[in-house]
């Protein structure tokens, strides 16, 4: 037998792990940030960036309290230049992109009402994407299954994981899944930092019943329903918990 073939094979079966650390998370915080300046500086000049200083106040101010409980149960794993601005975009919603570069929609929080327990739960669970390194783990995943990728630019692969119809339907149960673990580390997290678990809860309530397809399955996020179901029942047992 050739001693190519056994070379081959085992170079075949550890490629996927090889892809898996081929990313770094300076490249994904780099690109991220890339992204988001790029981001502020179409919102600036369309005029949507940070228009409401009041509002802006506020959204830092909760994000603060978080970052502080985040830092002190966490340490150097919470070690993050956060960027916090806000958006009058009608289309904003919330988004954290790697490195801690948050955007909240003004538009979004006044049509849910959001109060401060509500805001600070949607605020919570975008930091946690950024604290879990989701961005890191989505690309390394991408690399998983498609290795072929690891011989092409960085760029590329970034680009890829928004636009590649073929990659995304692919990363779609990884990322459903990232969004769930946002959901309940996110709860915890301004949970622990003082906001009561039921109003936490609440901000899923408000998503589901302004969704008009909270029971379905969209893309990588799950149906808003079953988030806010399983938000209940994680509300239900902190509160038999009693502690934080």
């Amino acid at each position: 037998m050739s001693k190519i073939r056994p070379l081959l094979q085992l170079l075949i079966a550890i490629l996927p792990c090889l892809s898996a650390a081929a990313v770094t998370l300076d490249e994904v915080n780099a690109g991220a940030l890339r992204l988001y300046q790029a981001r502020l500086a179409e919102s600036e000049q369309r005029q949507e960036l940070d228009g409401d200083q009041k509002f802006l106040r506020r959204v830092q101010g909760i994000a603060g309290k978080l970052i502080a409980q985040a830092e002190h149960e966490r340490g150097a794993e919470a070690a993050i230049v956060w960027e916090i601005h806000t958006s009058g975009a009608p289309d904003e919603s919330a988004s954290c992109m790697a490195g801690g570069k948050l955007l909240i929609g003004q538009a979004y929080v006044e049509q849910l009402e959001l109060n401060d327990a509500e805001l600070a739960m949607l605020i919570a669970h975008e930091m946690e994407h950024a604290l879990l390194q989701h961005n890191l783990k989505e690309m390394r995943e991408a690399l998983r299954l498609e290795p072929e990728r690891l011989q092409r630019p960085f760029s590329e692969l970034e680009y890829a994981v928004d636009h590649d119809n073929t990659l995304m339907n692919k990363l779609d149960a990884f990322n459903a899944a990232q969004e769930l673990e946002a959901d309940h580390d996110g709860f915890l997290l301004a949970w622990r930092a003082g906001w009561p678990a039921a109003g936490l809860a609440n901000y899923y309530k408000k998503a589901a019943h302004a969704d008009t397809m909270a029971n379905f399955d969209r893309r990588e996020h799950p149906a808003s329903a079953r988030r806010w179901q399983a938000i209940q029942t994680l509300s239900k047992q902190i509160g038999n918990q009693g502690s934080r």
